[in-house]
């Protein structure tokens, strides 16, 4: 079948935002040429032309528009995309964050064992230290208890012998350079403006035979001390002011030695074996030898009564100390290193059991001077 075309015109009026528009409709046999065909009540060519024109750019304009909404629709896409990821990382916030928590919490945790464990290793370490020095002080105990022991068994053999022989035939001997092997005087001086001290000594020792006896007093701790350290020679310190001595003692034998001294200027004499080795002047003059000390043997006084060193301590064996409060003559000295029958005993402290303590081990024999002498 046949069917005429049908042909919409846009009247005048057509404008391209769809103001006021006409259509007409005009059939047309298939076959005839539009753009010639004589129609009827229709516009000139010209004017069809020129409305297919204006068609065309409308259809552009409303390509572009089209476009433009397009790119409108795509920017709000992508905003709405944004707002929804931005959402969804707001809901994943709280597990974010908690499993961040967690770990951080995991990690200090770490450290606080880390630390725990470290602080437990440093008291461990101190326990230990303090074991080990524990041990040594209960060892030294130990050891100090059974050389008591043994004294006091020795003191008890002894007992039976004490109906025989006078307090003073005895000598202490001090086998070890320790701290805690000492004898101390019991009495206390008195102030002495003079004095000499004498007694027998032997020792092997060496460099040097350490401190035979030492006086210290609330103030001064070297009121009075005989002392030999190091490779240097013996010495006598008073108010800490210091004379060398020229005693050659340290050769294993027995030998008797004195000082003297004065305190009008400071006059000082030193004899071995009998017989003055040397003197001099100077030391500490017009210092009295102060009252109310404590007379120590065989350790060097740091404190009153105490502070012992190892070091400065005295190896080897006394016997029969005697202390004047005056100037012995060399007559006199001479007797006491001979064991004369006219020798005399020191007027302040005489060498006596029953005027020391003994601490720390120190041993006590019979001795018999000259008898006993190398």
């Amino acid at each position: 079948i046949n069917r005429p075309a049908v042909i919409f015109f846009f009247m005048e009026g057509l404008s391209q935002d769809f103001g006021q528009t006409q259509f007409i409709c005009t059939s047309v046999p298939k076959d005839v040429d539009l753009c010639a065909a004589n129609l009827p009540n229709t516009v000139s060519a010209e004017d069809l032309k020129s409305t297919v024109m204006q068609l065309r750019e409308t259809v552009l304009q409303q390509k572009e528009t089209i476009m433009n909404h397009k790119e409108t629709i795509t920017e709000l896409t992508s905003k709405l995309n944004r707002c929804e990821s931005q959402s969804m990382p707001e809901q994943y916030s709280r597990s974010n964050n908690s499993t961040q928590a967690n770990t951080l919490k995991q990690l200090l945790q770490n450290k606080i064992d880390d630390l725990e464990r470290q602080v437990l290793s440093r008291v461990n370490s101190l326990e230990e230290g303090k074991g080990s020095l524990r041990n040594e002080t209960e060892q030294r105990g130990k050891v100090e208890s059974t050389l008591t022991s043994l004294h006091q068994r020795i003191t008890e053999l002894e007992k039976g012998q004490k109906e025989n022989r006078p307090l003073d035939k005895f000598q202490l001997t001090f086998p070890l350079r320790t701290n805690y092997m000492y004898a101390k005087v019991k009495k206390s001086l008195p102030e002495m403006y003079a004095f000499t001290i004498c007694m027998w000594l032997r020792s092997n020792a060496s460099p040097s035979v350490g401190t035979p006896f030492s006086y210290a007093v609330p103030g001064q701790a070297n009121e009075l001390v005989l002392i030999g350290w190091g490779n240097n020679p013996m010495e006598i310190l008073i108010n800490d002011k210091m004379a060398k001595l020229p005693f050659i003692i340290n050769d294993g034998k027995w030998h008797h030695i004195c000082v003297t001294w004065t305190t009008r200027d400071g006059v000082w004499e030193a004899f071995q074996d009998g017989a003055m080795r040397g003197s001099g002047e100077n030391l500490a003059p017009y210092h009295p030898i102060k009252a109310h000390g404590v007379l120590v043997l065989g350790q060097e006084q740091d404190t009153l009564g105490g502070g012992f060193d190892a070091t400065q301590a005295f190896v080897g064996t006394m016997a029969n100390l005697n202390l004047w409060d005056r100037k012995l003559s060399s007559a006199e000295i001479y007797n006491l290193a001979t064991c004369s029958s006219k020798a005399q005993v020191g007027n302040v402290f005489s060498w006596s059991e029953a005027n020391l303590d003994i601490y720390g081990g120190v041993s006590k024999w019979t001795f018999e001077p000259c008898r006993q002498i190398n």
